[in-house]
């Protein structure tokens, strides 16, 4: 969800990224030459969110609701570093904030976590449009299938699976083929990311390799160096102690420091251009934002980066964070690799890590909470952590026929309930809802009247939907 930026380190100028958040900040450490087992892998694709380029109107009916129509279909994304995305929404009830940074993550990472059909939106995703064109969907329904309507039958058969609502297009053409994927459906395994380095630190004493780290990819190779600024000497190699350019999945390699170096960290950076694998998450670096899954990649730019410190000798912290869906919250991972104990103040606890150690703390966070914090220590090590947590599909809000309305001063756009926002082309919606484009400009109107009912209602409520569209911003 969250990109990498360092104070005194040298970043890779594509997003590389850190599991599940942001972090900030200058290290210097030292330690044995031992990989940290318990660090999470880092790597993959950022895109930034389009609209919706194909699609059409589809009735849904939610339980314990009235029928309504929304617009959805498949979205286009751009991603950093060349290349384009397309996705579908799996996250109904959450708006969708165009123009906003997302990551590709693991299932574990998003509301697919505790998803049992999500094996299922993958067999979708394989079995329709965009992986099988209109023409051979067509022919296998017996119908002449437009894109419009080959996304929307795509989408409405993902959301019976990812959001547990009764999706059926307006159309029949399309509806044909949403009742041909239910009706066949299958379950497929998780895919692989597209590029990751794991772990995301190494540390150790100047004269020794630091690793192994394991390239994971779906590409014939990746590219690998030392960021821009490493300490004269500091090379990538294999087991052998021979340099490293190019890796394939699977390979390990290692930063080896010369002796003699002075203190200091670099990061090893790696980059692919591959096509992301259909299934992958995508969830938002932004802000709370809907998740997405892939349904179709050009070839794109992949990175990842593992930072490695050293130093002569003290405490030799190293921090990295993930998201742990599971529990509701991160998991803050603290080492020590040096010959003195380190502690530390975390949200106003305080921990310490003797020499050698690794502690796993917990830090449980409400759904779509944003947080930020910092963590420091010796030699001006600080790293800040900062993010929201998303790791489920959002509730259901107001019905359209429920929905207060507010004046506004400004002229009206379309409600995310009542009209398609943005461009669309190849679209076939004609005055229905756009859940699957919710979130954009035009949600405003409608979340600042559900704020002014609710502060009649009670004080608690509003304080959520503040909060959340704080973290929104």
């Amino acid at each position: 969800m969250f990109s990498v930026r360092g104070r005194g380190v040298a970043r890779l100028a594509a997003a590389a990224l850190v599991s599940g958040l942001v972090a900030t900040g200058a290290i210097a450490t030292a330690g044995p030459a031992l990989a940290d087992d318990a660090a999470p892998a880092t790597g993959g694709v950022t895109a930034k969110l389009g609209r919706i380029t194909d699609g059409g109107d589809i009735e849904v009916v939610e339980k314990g609701g009235k029928p309504h129509t929304v617009g959805g279909g498949l979205f286009t994304m751009q991603v950093e570093g060349g290349g384009t995305l397309s996705t579908y929404c799996i996250d109904f009830h959450t708006n969708a904030q165009h123009d906003f940074t997302y990551k590709e993550v693991g299932w574990d990472q998003s509301s697919l976590h505790d998803n049992e059909n999500a094996g299922k939106i993958l067999w979708i995703l394989e079995n329709a449009y965009p992986k099988l064109s209109t023409e051979a969907l067509g022919e296998k329904l017996g119908v002449d299938l437009s894109k419009g309507e080959a996304a929307a039958g795509t989408q409405a058969a993902i959301w019976k699976y990812s959001d547990g609502v009764e999706a059926t297009p307006k159309d029949a053409d399309a509806k044909k083929l949403t009742d041909y994927l239910l009706a066949n459906v299958g379950e497929l395994a998780e895919p692989k990311a597209s590029l990751s380095l794991s772990p995301s630190t190494v540390s150790g004493k100047a004269g020794e390799k630091f690793g192994p780290i394991t390239v994971t990819t779906n590409a014939e190779t990746a590219k690998l160096a030392t960021a821009p600024g490493a300490s004269a000497g500091v090379r990538i190699v294999d087991k052998d102690g021979k340099p490293v350019t190019d890796a394939k999945n699977g390979d390990q390699v290692y930063v080896d420091v010369p002796a003699g170096t002075a203190d200091g960290t670099t990061e090893l950076t790696a980059e692919a251009t591959t096509k992301v694998s259909l299934g992958r998450a995508f969830v938002s670096v932004d802000g709370p934002s809907q998740t997405l899954i892939l349904a179709g990649s050009s070839d794109s730019t992949a990175t990842a980066k593992t930072s490695a410190t050293w130093a002569k000798k003290g405490a030799v912290p190293s921090v990295s964070v993930t998201k742990d869906c599971a529990k509701g919250g991160l998991e803050v991972i603290a080492s020590n690799k040096g010959d003195e104990p380190w502690t530390f103040d975390l949200k106003g606890t305080s921990y310490t890590v003797g020499a050698g150690e690794t502690k796993n703390i917990a830090l449980p966070l409400a759904e779509d909470e944003a947080y930020k914090f910092t963590i420091t220590g010796p030699n001006d090590f600080e790293e800040t952590f900062e993010g929201v947590l998303d790791c489920k599909t959002a509730t259901p809000g107001p019905k359209p026929s429920e929905t207060p309305s507010t004046p506004s001063a400004t002229p009206s756009t379309p409600s995310t309930t009542g009209g398609t926002t943005g461009d669309t082309t190849g679209t076939t919606t004609t005055g229905g809802g756009d859940l699957a484009e919710t979130g954009s400009s035009s949600a405003t109107p409608m979340i600042a009247g559900i704020a002014a009912a609710l502060v009649v209602v009670g004080g608690g409520a509003v304080f959520f939907l503040r909060k959340k569209k704080t973290a929104g911003q």
